[in-house]
């Protein structure tokens, strides 16, 4: 049994400066608090004991965070009792919860006798918890716990108070350092999932005697769910699809993946895009979300022949430009997942010189000015007639050039993808 410490000034000093040589020239927040629980055994007797941190940005592996922040950060003597699955890491449950919430200490000397302690070993009878305050705010919670009742008096909670203070600043400056790592980390990874994703999309126009075509993907800085492809069928024709996944992140790119795969895969076996599109929305709805869908405009291309059949399905309608007027493409049927046993529809064009077709995602048409007006379908049509003796790549630059000017920004809210093609001769 350690004797009790008295905490004069000369304690206190003495405490402090241990605390500053021993995690002195460290950021590693692991190192930090394990050296600090080796710390406060010399001070307090304690059977166990951790320390618990609350952030929204600690996913550290091995570490756990419940949906109220709180992770546990270290422990001893809780062997293998998994903590982070129980109640007593919920803000405002248990002791360390209720610490955690009103930033005050508690002191519990039979814990049988409180309805507020949730049990995690069975061996504890006595416990103690501290917050560990910042400027007025709970940044988390310093615990020890006794096989003996009444093991804990007032002077031990002084004594575990002053090293959660003194501790404090030492672990948010490690916490802050952990956090700016884990940010850097995550932006990396998205960084390589966007540069994938984009990998995945064609990387050159197609040549095509007769035809012209051009086609822009510029992403938000977020990974997302916007899809265009070029799939060659035979000699004469060519599939042409854009598409885009509700919702956005790794979630959207990874269904947007899946589906690219079975579009390449499925696109040869069928000459009816209606047919081809049904076989699509059984499949994706295999391992779709039900909550989730996708909207697809798939076309063919025959080249020879200067037809273009086509299935819209949910998706923004495509614009037809020829030298009479400009139409809108649509038909075809509901977006991807939203009915399995949906029907679909395929519609014809013929095109003459000089006409093109003009496909999009909704990050075209939704862009928004600075006094939230958006820019929509009606300003992408004049900007498209205005431009129509230009080829489909100065078509792209006019439409990028107004919707900036617009919006009064070089940059999008949400994936912009836009495609144009044009029969030439």
């Amino acid at each position: 049994m350690k004797n009790k410490i008295e905490l004069t000034a000369e304690i206190k000093y003495k405490l402090l400066r241990n605390i500053s040589h021993k995690i002195r020239g460290t950021l590693d927040l692991d190192k930090i608090l394990n050296l600090l629980l080796d710390m406060l055994a010399n001070i307090i007797d304690y059977d166990a004991a951790g320390i618990f941190i609350l952030s929204e940005d600690i996913n550290h592996p091995g570490y756990h965070q419940t949906r109220q922040k709180i992770a546990s950060m270290v422990q001893r003597g809780f062997g293998n009792i998994p903590l982070e699955s129980d109640a007593m890491l919920m803000e405002g449950k248990g002791i360390i919860g209720q610490t955690i919430k009103t930033g005050k200490s508690i002191i519990l000397n039979d814990v049988s006798k409180d309805e507020r302690y949730i049990p995690g070993r069975k061996e504890t009878r006595s416990e103690i918890t501290s917050p560990i305050l910042r400027d007025g705010k709970t940044i988390g919670a310093l615990n020890v716990e006794s096989d003996k009742l009444n093991a804990f008096d007032p002077d031990d909670i002084e004594v575990l108070n002053f090293f959660a203070e003194a501790s404090a600043i030492s672990i948010e400056k490690a916490l802050l350092h952990y956090q700016i790592l884990e940010k850097k980390k995550i932006e990396e990874q998205l960084q390589i999932a966007k540069d994938v994703q984009l990998s995945l999309l064609p990387n050159a126009d197609p040549q095509i005697n007769g035809y012209s075509f051009a086609s822009v993907c510029i992403p938000t800085y977020e990974i997302g769910g916007d899809y265009f492809d070029y799939i060659p069928i035979d000699d004469n024709r060519i599939a042409i699809a854009i598409a885009d996944v509700s919702g956005d992140g790794v979630p959207a790119a990874l269904i947007m993946a899946a589906f690219r795969a079975l579009l390449r895969y499925n696109a040869k076996l069928f000459s009816d895009p209606a047919k081809l599109i049904k076989l699509m929305n059984e499949q994706v709805s295999e391992f779709m979300r039900k909550r989730d869908f996708i909207s697809v405009f798939y076309g063919i291309l025959d080249y020879k022949n200067h037809t273009f059949i086509y299935c819209n399905c949910g998706h923004n309608p495509g614009l037809h430009l020829n030298s009479q007027s400009i139409k809108l493409i649509e038909g075809g049927g509901p977006s991807l997942n939203l009915l399995k046993d949906a029907e679909f529809k395929t519609f014809e064009l013929n095109l003459k010189k000089n006409d093109q077709i003009l496909l999009y995602t909704d990050g075209v048409v939704e862009v928004f000015s600075k006094d939230k007006k958006q820019f929509g379908l009606e300003k992408l049509i004049e900007t498209f007639n205005s431009n129509a003796d230009k080829s489909p790549g100065e078509i792209i630059k006019q439409v990028i050039s107004a919707t900036k000017d617009f919006s009064s920004s070089d940059f999008y809210n949400d994936d912009f993808t836009l495609l144009v093609l044009k029969r030439i001769n």
